[in-house]
C-alpha cells in the first residue's frame, strides 16, 4: 500500500514538474510576448519576466523591441542628369506594435529591406548627380518618409535612414577633378588679381605721398640701404639720385657744330714756286735786296 502510494505521488509531482515547465516562460527586458491561444491572439502582450501560459492551449511568441541596424545592399541606377552611380544605405529601425509585426506580416525584416531597396532606387532616379554628393540630409528625409509610409502599417518605426557611399564611374572621376582643379586655378588667378590691385593702389598712394614730401623718399631710401646691409654680404649699395640725372641731361647743349677736317701736308696740294722778280738794270747786289724787301711788304699791304 505504502508503495502504490509513493508511486503515485512520484507521478504527480513528475506530472506536475512536466506541467509546470511547459507552462513558464521568461520574457527578457527588451522582448515583448504575443500569447496565441488556440491560434488566436489573447488580449495584451506579456512584459519582461516570468510569464505563465497554458501548457497545451498557449503558445508564446517574442519579439524583440530593440533598435534594429539593416545595411541596404547596393543599388545601381541613373541619376537626372544622366549618369550612373552605385549607391548603398542603412537603415535604423525598432518595433512598437509587437502584435501587429507577429500577425500582419511574415517576415517584417526582409519586407523592409524590400521596400528600401526599391526607395533607393526610386531616389536616385529623382536625384541630380550633385544632390546625391553634397545634399544627403534632404534625401535621406526622403528616403525615411518613402520607406516609413508601409512601415508604419506592420508595427515598425524607421528612426534613421544614411546614403552611406556613392560610387561613380572613373570617367566620372577624373571629369570631376579637372573640374575642381579649373575651379580652384580660377580662384587663384581672381585672387592674385586682387592681390595685385589692392597693391597698385597702395603704391600709388605712397607714391603720391613721397612727391609731397620729398624727405619720406630719402627716409625709404636710408631704410632700403639699412635692409641690404643688414646681412654679412659683400655688397656694396651706392644710391645715386636720378634727379641729378635728369639735371645733367638737361644741363648739357646739343652739339650743333661739327669739327672740320684737319689738313695734314700730306695730303695739300703741290704748288709750284713763284719766280722772284726781276732786278733793275744798274742796282748792285745789296741794293737789289732792299728793293726786294720793299716789294715784298708793299704786296702784304695791299693783301691786307
Amino acid at each position: 500500500m505504502s508503495t502504490f502510494v509513493i508511486s503515485t505521488l512520484a507521478a504527480i509531482l513528475a506530472l506536475g514538474a512536466v506541467g509546470l515547465r511547459a507552462s513558464v516562460r521568461i520574457v527578457k527586458q527588451f522582448e515583448k510576448g504575443v500569447v496565441f491561444r488556440f491560434g488566436q491572439v489573447s488580449s495584451g502582450t506579456r512584459g519582461p519576466g516570468l510569464v505563465l501560459i497554458a501548457p497545451i492551449a498557449d503558445r508564446l511568441h517574442k519579439v524583440n523591441m530593440q533598435i534594429v541596424t539593416m545595411p541596404v545592399p547596393a543599388q545601381d541606377g541613373i541619376t537626372r542628369d544622366n549618369v550612373t552611380v552605385h549607391v548603398d544605405a542603412v537603415i535604423y529601425f525598432r518595433v512598437i506594435d509587437p502584435v501587429r509585426v507577429t500577425v500582419d506580416v511574415q517576415d517584417y525584416e526582409a519586407a523592409i529591406r524590400q521596400v528600401a531597396m526599391a526607395s533607393l532606387r526610386s531616389i536616385i532616379g529623382k536625384s541630380d548627380l550633385d544632390d546625391l554628393l553634397s545634399n544627403r540630409e534632404r534625401l535621406n528625409q526622403g528616403l525615411e518618409l518613402m520607406i516609413d509610409s508601409p512601415a508604419v502599417g506592420w508595427g515598425v518605426h524607421i528612426d534613421r535612414v544614411e546614403i552611406k557611399d556613392v560610387a561613380l564611374p572613373d570617367s566620372m572621376k577624373r571629369s570631376m577633378s579637372r573640374q575642381a582643379e579649373a575651379e580652384r586655378e580660377r580662384r587663384s588667378r581672381i585672387i592674385t588679381a586682387e592681390g595685385e590691385l589692392q597693391a597698385s593702389e597702395k603704391l600709388a598712394q605712397a607714391a603720391e605721398t613721397m612727391a609731397a614730401h620729398p624727405a619720406a623718399l630719402q627716409l625709404r631710401l636710408l631704410q632700403t640701404v639699412v635692409e641690404v646691409a643688414a646681412e654679412k654680404n659683400s655688397t656694396l649699395v651706392l644710391p645715386f639720385p636720378v634727379e641729378l640725372l635728369r639735371f645733367l641731361e638737361r644741363a648739357t647743349p646739343a652739339e650743333t657744330d661739327r669739327a672740320a677736317p684737319e689738313v695734314t701736308p700730306d695730303s695739300a696740294p703741290e704748288t709750284a714756286p713763284e719766280p722772284a722778280p726781276a732786278l733793275p738794270a744798274g742796282l748792285s747786289a745789296p741794293a737789289g735786296q732792299q728793293f726786294l724787301d720793299r716789294t715784298a711788304h708793299d704786296g702784304v699791304g695791299a693783301d691786307r
